[in-house]
């Protein structure tokens, strides 16, 4: 099984959409492990988005992830950053896939309303940086899980 980190942004919390999106993890079979609704400190945005400190779109993203309460999701199953990933779609609503999370409540680049980890790497540093230690993260197996996998399929 594979962890990996959802953030709904301010716009999709400021929208309503936080239940809707998490359904659509948790209908595809995605288990919830971790969720938190904060006011994320500027400091932990900062540091979440290093990578696009050079970048001229920098400052703006920090001042919208640092605008409202932002959902923090851990979310366990197998393959779950690709799953996660295309059931985000697109970063551009306008051109994402109908039935994706930004195909369907999405209109912008920069309001687009979820954020999800690119790789096991980062995952594992999203997960960290919003969670801490593996202590705020649940194991648990829900009872319907083996209608969710088949087990013949393992491999």
């Amino acid at each position: 099984m594979e962890r990996t980190l959802v953030l709904v942004k301010p716009d999709g919390v400021q929208r309503g959409l936080v239940g809707r999106i998490l359904q659509r993890f948790e209908t595809k079979g995605l288990r919830v492990v971790g969720l938190k609704l904060r006011r994320f400190p500027e400091e932990l945005i900062r540091e979440h988005y290093a990578m696009h400190a050079e970048r001229p779109f920098y400052a703006s993203l920090v001042r919208f992830m640092t605008s409202g309460p932002v959902v923090a999701v851990a979310l366990e199953g197998e393959n779950a950053i690709a799953v996660t990933r295309n059931l985000m779609g697109a970063t551009n609503g306008q051109e994402a896939a109908p039935g994706t999370i930004r195909g369907d409540f999405g209109m912008s680049v920069s309001f687009n309303l979820v954020h999800g980890s690119d790789g096991p790497e980062s995952a594992a540093k999203e997960l960290k940086l919003f969670f801490g230690a593996d202590g705020d993260l649940v194991d648990w197996t829900p009872t319907l899980e083996s209608w969710v996998y088949d087990q013949d399929d393992q491999g």
